[in-house]
């Protein structure tokens, strides 16, 4: 006899296969009409009420959204989840010091007093998912321009979304795009965010291989961390508090130690970030060349001096733990995506795509009327931002990251921001407060100099003169084209170089505006607004092709069960 196994989809694999009815990102509420009978024919031997439902429990409520970017399963009767060790590895570094490295150690409370706060993590449950294209369909019917379908568009979404959650404080709403515009689903959901450590093997364990095993399958790996979701006494959403109790969930997965069989019907259920299936050939080239090579060398670079640090101190290895891992794992994850469009000649596959969709596009003069144009303004859009893209994914992976621009900027809008009360400046100077605390705790001056210097001189290689922000002028003009003494000189007078002097500059409210550091942040940031406005520009021709690409392909294909992309709601 077959049985069922369920496991979430904690991590999002990238692979080029065609589509078929058994594989995919499918909405839970087109289950019943696209996909249960063929999953039950395979060996499920569940309902599609009893995968999702909004009027009783189901397997969805055991399923939840883990700090925004991965999946999480609850499996126990007072809030115990299970989720990958990468994605509780910012949560453990942040609650780590040298002292109590719980990333090299492991971790486990030993009873519920032993539960760390994971301040800042949240945990979200879908409540409901419901189509509202003809809602959509009806309000963008009766605008007449670009702006009014924009204005149509945000006040049916606050309509919609109003009321879906009513007076219910603990509810969030969202309108999601499905199908590049030609569906739309209102997503309600429920957040948590009193989350506490509960425990996770050491680094070597759940973190066996690295990056070499990263986005490699099979592999052989610990890969779990383990957490609590905790709710007042009416088990609903609460701030950290000593008295919230573990939360009482509708449902919970029950661990079998039984194992799996050969045959035995399996299926994943989680929250996918993002595919992109109906990628045109036009796009993946610019995804290839454009935002994967650019960003594959300037991280590389990057982590080879992180690295660096990180073997030589062990405190730098902690505070930047957090750091390698997630630029690292962009970084894997787009030389394999590289790598695969070249070993399975994706173009030519999308070339000839694109080919039998133009033929079938061709054959009829409705078919003309709606798609025939679809491809040429996608094809458009993408030539028309290739030279701004490039400019400012050089300049976003390079210069951009320099940390220390990062913090200065932040703390000189408290001086420059106008605020409409005493009160909301003082709830931002507690919240900025907060926020320079934490980075000060994961923050190594030396490394962040370091890096500095060589990612100005990749941007000064790669750019010409006209791209680059106006402080490499000052680095010709008072430095002698010295690169290297500019960024020392930002470092030795910056007051961002000591927390005790930005803390100091709050309490007396003394301007920053003129720190080099502030001063650095100010000309990178005059750089790149254009630069995006310009991607931008052609964004609306883009969309119109992409939606009219898209539904043509599903008309083409009408009869065929065609999943959307994935865009971090639950499939």
């Amino acid at each position: 006899m077959k049985k069922i196994t369920i496991v979430s989809l904690l991590a999002l694999i990238f692979s080029i296969v065609p589509m078929r009815a058994d594989e995919g990102m499918w909405l839970l509420p087109l289950l019943k009409k696209m996909n249960i009978e063929t999953m039950q024919h395979m060996g499920l031997k569940l309902s599609a009420e009893e995968i999702y439902s909004i009027n009783n429990s189901s397997i969805k409520d055991a399923i939840v959204h883990f700090g925004g970017g991965c999946t999480a399963e609850i499996i126990s009767s007072e809030g115990l989840l299970v989720t990958n060790h990468h994605c509780g590895y910012g949560s453990i570094q942040r609650l780590s010091s040298v002292e109590h490295d719980y990333l090299a150690d492991g971790y486990w409370a030993m009873d519920r007093s032993q539960e760390l706060p994971a301040e800042g993590l949240t945990v979200t449950f879908l409540e409901s998912m419901t189509d509202v294209t003809k809602d959509v369909e009806k309000a963008l019917k009766r605008a007449k321009t670009a702006k009014d379908s924009t204005e149509a568009m945000k006040q049916l979404e606050a309509n919609l979304t109003g009321k879906a959650v009513g007076d219910n404080k603990y509810l969030r709403a969202r309108v999601y795009s499905m199908y590049g515009g030609n569906a739309y689903y209102l997503v309600v959901s429920k957040v948590y965010n009193d989350i506490r450590f509960v425990g996770a093997p050491p680094s070597s364990i759940g973190k066996f291989g690295a990056d070499t095993d990263n986005w490699m399958w099979p592999r052989h790996t610990c890969d779990f961390s383990m957490f609590r979701v905790y709710a007042d006494k009416d088990n609903n959403p609460a701030p950290y508090s000593p008295d919230n109790v573990p939360y009482r969930p509708k449902q919970h997965l029950k661990i079998s130690l039984k194992g799996i069989q050969p045959n035995d019907f399996t299926m994943i259920i989680g929250y996918p970030g993002r595919t992109n299936r109906f990628m045109t050939q036009s796009e993946l080239v610019e995804q290839r060349d454009i935002s994967n090579a650019i960003s594959i060398y300037i991280r590389g670079k990057r982590q080879e001096l992180m690295m660096e640090d990180m073997l030589a101190d062990p405190k730098v290895k902690l505070q930047y733990a957090s750091k390698y891992s997630g630029s690292s794992n962009g970084w894997k994850k787009w030389m394999g995506m590289n790598e695969t469009f070249a070993k399975l000649d994706v173009e030519s596959r999308r070339a000839k795509e694109e080919a039998e969709f133009k033929e079938w596009v061709g054959k009829k003069k409705s078919r003309i009327k709606k798609y025939g144009d679809a491809l040429d303004k996608i094809n458009y859009a993408v030539k028309d931002r290739a030279e701004a893209l490039t400019i400012y994914t050089t300049l976003a992976e390079s210069v951009g990251r320099i940390e220390i621009m990062s913090i200065a900027s932040m703390v000189n809008s408290l001086f420059t921001t106008p605020f409409a009360t005493d009160k909301e400046k003082e709830q931002y100077s507690n919240m900025l407060d907060r926020r320079i605390a934490a980075f000060y705790k994961d923050y190594s001056l030396p490394t962040d100099r370091k890096i500095s210097k060589e990612m100005m001189k990749i941007a000064k290689e790669r750019l010409s003169e006209e791209n680059l922000p106006s402080f490499y002028k000052d680095i010709e003009s008072k430095f002698a084209g010295d690169i290297d003494a500019y960024v020392d000189y930002i470092f030795d007078n910056s007051i961002f170089a000591s927390e005790k002097k930005v803390f100091e500059a709050i309490a007396t409210e003394t301007p920053v505006k003129d720190d080099p550091a502030v001063e650095l942040a100010k000309s990178f940031s005059l750089v790149t607004p254009p630069l995006r406005a310009k991607i931008a520009s052609t964004q609306k021709i883009f969309d119109e092709g992409k939606k009219a690409y898209i539904a043509g392909t599903l008309e083409m294909r009408e009869g065929e069960a065609i999943y959307p992309d994935a865009n971090s709601t639950m499939r």
